[in-house]
Formats: structure tokens, C-alpha cells, sequence
């Protein structure tokens, strides 16, 4: 009876596994949406102020010296405008949060380009 019992739960352990390897996403796709892909736009830096100063300067202050968050003013010698579209995006830590759901993603782009113009 207990070998019954033992390979029941053999083959419950073994379809499980095997419905976990068909709806897991796989590598790629976890990769993919860890790291979003930057539309390409055409930069518009009046836009991109405007947009920081609606959105950003309560952590970065008004001339993106710094404050609660890390000073921008010179940024784009450190990071690619596809590494802050990321990071704009995303969040980082729990200390800068994520715009994706607050800001449509040309609006992001923008931002990160003209971001990275900033050395």
C-alpha cells in the first residue's frame, strides 16, 4: 500500500513539473521584460524639461543638483539615454520609483535622451 501511496505522489510531483516547464516564461522572455526597449524618437528638449519639472524635481531639484534623489546634471558621462530609459522606466531600488504606468514610454525615451545629453 505505501508504495502506492509513494508513487502516486511520484507522478503528481512529475506532472507538476512538467506543466512548470510549459508555462514558466523562459530566459529570454524574463530578460526582455527586465530590460525595456527604448522606442527611437526624436529629441524634444523643451518637452523633456517640462516633463522633468512636472515629475522629477521634488528628488533631483530644480536644476538637477540632487536632494533626496542623486544629482543628474551630468548623468549622460555615466549612463546611455538606453540605460536611463531602464532605469526611468523600471525603478531602482526602492528609492526611485518606476514611471512606466505614469508616463507614456515616448515621453520616458525623451527624458532619457535628453538626459544623456547632459555631460
Amino acid at each position: 500500500m505505501q508504495k502506492w501511496i509513494m508513487s502516486g505522489i511520484l507522478i503528481v510531483a512529475c506532472a507538476f513539473a512538467a506543466v512548470l516547464m510549459f508555462t514558466l516564461p523562459g530566459k529570454d522572455q524574463v530578460a526582455q521584460e527586465e530590460k525595456p526597449q527604448m522606442p527611437e524618437i526624436t529629441l524634444n528638449a523643451e518637452q523633456a524639461e517640462t516633463t522633468v519639472k512636472a515629475n522629477c524635481i521634488s528628488c533631483h531639484g530644480d536644476q538637477l543638483q540632487g536632494g533626496a534623489g542623486p544629482n543628474l546634471q551630468k548623468i549622460g558621462s555615466e549612463l546611455s539615454a538606453e540605460q536611463l530609459f531602464g532605469i526611468i522606466a523600471k525603478g531602482k531600488g526602492g528609492m526611485m520609483p518606476a514611471f512606466k504606468d505614469k508616463l507614456k514610454e515616448d515621453e520616458i525615451a525623451n527624458i532619457a535622451m535628453w538626459l544623456a545629453e547632459k555631460k
